[in-house]
């Protein structure tokens, strides 16, 4: 089988289960499909990709759910929504997505005390959301949606605690976010984020949304609202774990992240490199505990300058250290010599 319609594929399938489960707590079809993206499109243009997918899923939500759109929520939502997707898609080309998607898994992993708090009851005071409250929330989603693409589960949270019923949650929802899709996707043009392949994507994302929508009537009516809630919640924390994994994994990458560890005759020392930085921490047997940053040869004196280029000379590689203990402060060299690393305090 060729290598692309195993890819295209792979995605369907995934996409299905996950808009599958989207459509049992309220959202997160677009953060777990987030990575997946990642491993065939740049960061970029995965907001692009999944906005044809879930702009197809909203429309289909809407068209077997329109009775239950609370659309007092939706008039004060959407307006404040339009302008902040703009701005969102016009940082998505100066910011790094990892960053990004990192913030928003910690505020995902943030819903796990959520999953063991009781239920909220349906009931319709819960109902009466301030205006203001509602508009702020469509700015903070549009916003959000238009960086990521993704904001199912984000802010799901809003929903569930104003006490809207599952189909409710459902309809409103998709009414609130058809429109941003449909926007970002103009805005993604724009900006020469819809290439041919973000579109290829797209497609199959859509096509695996429409599949999964179709049978939500069938699913919903056997899940009591207690149920929904906290699948909502756990599905929240789901994502959160597994975008946090693959943001620290690409900030790893980018950043050249290492971590290592020496063990000498009188010490043990774990290194981290972070790009050209380095942090290290040193356990001595008869010293203590030290702390160690990397510096630069001029950082030293010139009496310091001469004795490291004597012992280092012919070196494959010098690093030198600055190390604060316990009443003391001074220098190290660590030199690399034929696949040999040696260590000198500097007076």
């Amino acid at each position: 089988m060729d290598a692309q319609i195993l890819s295209y594929l792979i995605l369907f399938v995934c996409a299905l289960l996950a808009f599958s489960l989207s459509a049992l707590c309220g959202g997160g079809a677009s953060f777990i499909l987030i990575p997946l993206l990642g491993l065939s499109l740049p960061g970029a243009q995965i907001p692009a990709s999944l906005s044809i997918g879930t702009a197809s899923s909203s429309i289909s939500r809407i068209i077997l759910f329109v009775s239950n759109i609370q659309w007092k929520i939706v008039l004060w939502f959407v307006p404040a929504a339009i302008p902040a997707v703009w701005l969102g898609a016009k940082l998505l080309t100066y910011l790094n997505p990892a960053y990004l998607e990192l913030v928003l898994a910690l505020f995902l992993l943030s819903n796990i005390p959520m999953i063991f708090r009781p239920a909220t009851p349906v009931t319709s005071s819960n109902k009466k959301v301030a205006p203001i409250v509602v508009s702020v929330m469509g700015l903070l989603t549009g916003f959000v949606s238009g960086l990521t693409g993704a904001v199912g589960l984000l802010f799901n949270r809003f929903y569930l605690r104003y006490g809207l019923s599952k189909e409710q949650i459902i309809a409103t929802r998709a009414a609130n976010e058809l429109l941003l899709h449909l926007l970002k996707l103009g805005i993604y043009i724009t900006f020469g984020l819809l290439t041919t392949k973000v579109i290829s994507y797209g497609i199959v994302v859509a096509v695996a949304a429409i599949a999964s929508s179709l049978s939500i009537k069938s699913i919903l009516p056997y899940l009591s609202e207690k149920i929904f809630q906290k699948i909502g919640y756990t599905a929240m924390v789901l994502a959160g774990i597994m975008m946090f994994s693959n943001a620290s994994l690409n900030l790893a990458n980018q950043n050249h992240l290492q971590l290592s560890s020496n063990f000498f005759s009188n010490s043990d020392e774990t290194k981290l490199q972070w790009r050209s930085s380095s942090f290290g921490m040193e356990i001595g047997y008869d010293e203590g505990f030290e702390i160690e940053y990397s510096i630069e040869l001029n950082d030293l004196t010139e009496k310091q300058q001469v004795f490291v280029r004597s012992v280092s000379k012919n070196a494959d590689k010098v690093l030198l250290e600055e190390v604060y203990g316990f009443n003391k402060h001074f220098y190290e060299v660590y030199v690399y010599k034929n696949g040999k690393l040696t260590k000198y305090d500097i007076a």
